[in-house]
C-alpha cells in the first residue's frame, strides 16, 4: 500500500469531521487544552521537530537560505489525520532548535491545487527562492492521474516563488508548469518533483508508476523552471529489476525521487511500498542516462518520503518523515502525529555503497556522559553497566565492540523486572559480517580490524539506530502509564568486547514538547 492510498483510508474515518471541528488549530480554546495535553504527554519527542499541532508527513523543501535552514512539511491544520494538505515553516540557525513560522503554502480554491499543495522541493534561480510542488484537484477519471477507489485526483506540477527573507510569503503561478504526464503514458501516480540546476539545463525528475511495469522515475529539462519538456524514463523498475526488494505491484508508485552527485558518484533515492530506497552508480551527462551500480534501503524501519539539502557547509543532509504506528484513534487523541528525523549527513564510500550518520550538531544537546571504565575487570563493568540509565526515554547511546570470538548481545530496556526490550542488539562469530537488530540479520561491510559501531537516539516515542554508518532502524515504541519511562541496558557475553559504551542524557529542544 503506498502512502496516498494509506492517507485517503485514513481521511474516510467518520470520526474525522467531529474532531476537527473539536481540534481546529483555530479555536483559540481547543488550542490551549491541546497544548496542555501534549506538554504532559510522555510519548511526545523532546528533540526531534514536529509541528506543535495536528498531523504531519513528508519534509519538503529543505533549504539553507539567507544564513538560516528552512524546512517545510506536508501539514493538516485541522487535526491529527491526514487530510487537507498544507505545508508547514520552521527556520533553524543549526538544524537543531526550530521556530514555527505561519504556513508557507495553502490549497487555492478553484486552482490546480484546489485538494491539496502535496511534495516539492526548493531551489534558488538567481538568488531567487522558487518552489516546485505538486498541486491536486479532483477530475473525472479520464483525466485523474491517481486513482483510489471513489477519489480521482488529478496532479500537476505547480510553481511559487518568494522574495521574503524569511520565506513566509510565496507567490504562485496560476496555471501548472507541467500539466499533465507524457503524451501516451498511463500512469498510477504523477508527482513530487525534484529539480536540480546542471550546466545550462535545469534537470526535474517526477515520482510516477507506469501501467503494467511499475514504479519509474519521469526526467525532465528545462532552461526557466517553467518550461518543461520530457526526456526520457531515469530509472524503474524494469530497467532495475536485478536490484529491487519486493514483488511487482501493478499499482507500485516511486514516490518522492530525487537525484544529486555525491563524491565520485551519483545517488538516486524514492520511497515505495512503506519503504525508502537508493541507488548509487554513474550518470552519462551527455545522454541523461543512469546506470545504477549499487542499491539499498534509507531505513528499515518506520520511515519514509526523505528528502536532502546541502548544509552550510555542503553536506548533503537527509531529513525523513517518521510516522505513527500506533491505532489511528490513539493519535488522533493525543492530538499529534507524526515527526521529522535528526538530520542524517549522507557521503559515499569508496566502494560505492552510501554512508549515514546524524549530523553533528545534535551534540550540542548532550549532557551527562555515563562511560564504562574498562579498566575495572568483568564483575565491576557488569555493575556498572546495570547501573547506568536514560531518563525519561531521552538520550543516546554509543557502542563500540570488538568482533572476536565472543557473541554479546545489548538491549534496551524499561526498568521493571523481565520488561520486553525496545530494542536488541546481536553479534556472533559465526557470522561475523552481520549484526542483528532484534533477530533480524543485516549485513555490514566490515573493513579489516574494524569495530561494531551502534549509535541509538532514543527520544519519547521513537529510537534512531545506526550500525556502522552503514544502516539505520527507526523504532517507535510507546510507554504505558502517564509518565516517561526510564530506561537501562541488559548485557549478555563478556565485557571484554566493549571498546566503548557511553550513554548521554538529551536536552529538550523546547521547555513544553512544543518543540518552538
Amino acid at each position: 500500500m503506498n502512502r496516498r492510498n494509506f492517507m485517503t483510508g485514513m481521511a474516510r474515518t467518520a470520526a474525522l469531521a467531529t474532531l476537527a471541528k473539536c481540534l481546529s488549530a483555530s479555536s483559540a480554546t481547543a488550542k490551549v487544552l491541546l497544548a496542555t495535553g501534549i506538554a504532559a504527554d510522555p510519548r511526545r519527542p523532546q528533540f526531534h521537530f514536529l509541528p506543535a499541532f495536528n498531523w504531519m508527513n513528508d519534509p519538503n523543501a529543505p533549504i539553507y537560505f539567507n544564513g538560516r535552514y528552512h524546512i517545510f512539511y506536508q501539514y493538516n491544520p485541522n487535526g491529527a489525520y491526514w487530510g487537507d494538505m498544507h505545508w508547514g515553516h520552521a527556520i533553524s540557525s543549526d538544524m537543531v532548535h526550530w521556530k514555527h513560522l505561519p504556513m508557507a503554502l495553502a490549497p487555492t480554491p478553484g486552482g490546480p491545487d484546489a485538494d491539496g499543495c502535496f511534495t516539492g522541493t526548493a531551489v534558488l534561480q538567481d538568488g531567487r527562492a522558487t518552489i516546485l510542488y505538486t498541486g491536486v484537484h479532483a477530475a473525472p477519471a479520464d483525466q485523474a492521474t491517481s486513482k483510489d477507489g471513489p477519489h480521482s485526483l488529478c496532479e500537476t506540477q505547480c510553481l511559487a516563488t518568494s522574495d521574503d527573507p524569511e520565506l513566509r510569503t510565496w507567490s504562485k503561478l496560476a496555471t501548472p508548469v507541467i500539466s499533465a504526464p507524457p503524451p501516451g503514458m498511463q500512469v498510477n501516480g504523477f508527482r513530487d518533483p525534484s529539480p536540480w540546476r546542471q550546466g545550462d539545463w535545469w534537470y526535474l525528475v517526477i515520482g510516477s508508476g507506469i501501467a503494467n511495469q511499475g514504479g519509474a522515475v519521469l526526467l525532465y529539462k528545462s532552461k526557466d523552471l517553467r518550461n518543461w519538456e520530457y526526456v526520457s524514463i531515469l530509472a524503474g523498475r524494469n530497467q532495475n529489476g536485478a536490484r529491487t526488494f519486493d514483488a511487482f505491484d501493478p499499482w507500485e508508485v516511486w514516490e518522492c525521487p530525487e537525484f544529486f552527485s555525491l563524491g565520485e558518484r551519483h545517488v538516486l533515492i524514492y520511497s515505495t511500498s512503506g519503504k525508502a530506497f537508493w541507488q548509487s552508480g554513474v550518470l552519462d551527462s551527455a545522454r541523461m542516462t543512469f546506470r545504477a551500480e549499487h542499491s539499498g534501503i534509507l531505513d528499515y524501519g518506520s520511515y519514509y518520503a526523505p528528502k536532502t539539502q546541502l548544509d552550510q557547509s555542503g553536506n548533503r543532509i537527509l531529513w525523513g518523515w517518521i510516522p505513527e504506528t500506533r491505532p489511528l484513534e490513539e493519535f488522533k487523541a493525543a492530538g499529534w502525529a507524526g515527526l521529522m528525523s535528526l538530520p542524517r549527513v549522507l557521503s559515499m564510500g569508496s566502494d560505492g555503497l552510501l554512508r549515514i550518520a546524524v549530523a553533528k550538531e545534535i551534540e550540542q544537546l548532550r549532557r551527562q556522559e555515563q562511560r564504562l571504565d574498562l579498566t575495572v575487570g568483568e564483575n565491576l563493568c557488569r555493575s556498572q553497566i546495570a547501573s547506568m540509565r536514560l531518563e525519561v526515554c531521552s538520550g543516546e547511546i554509543l557502542l563500540q565492540a570488538r568482533r572476536g570470538s565472543d557473541p554479546f548481545e545489548m538491549a534496551l530496556c524499561e526498568l521493571a523486572k523481565d520488561a520486553a526490550p525496545w530494542v536488541t542488539v546481536q553479534y556472533h562469530p559465526l557470522y561475523p559480517g552481520q549484526v542483528s537488530i532484534d533477530a533480524r540479520p543485516l549485513t555490514v561491510a566490515f573493513g579489516d580490524g574494524e569495530d561494531l559501531e551502534i549509535r541509538m537516539y532514543i527520544d519519547g516515542s521513537v529510537i534512531e539506530v545506526f550500525v556502522n554508518e552503514q544502516i539505520a532502524i527507526t523504532r517507535r515504541f510507546y510507554c504505558s502509564g502517564g509518565n516517561p519511562q526510564n530506561l537501562h541496558l541488559r548485557w549478555q557475553g563478556k565485557t571484554a568486547v566493549i571498546a566503548r559504551l557511553s550513554l548521554w542524557q538529551i536536552s529538550p529542544i523546547s521547555a513544553d514538547r512544543l518543540t518552538t
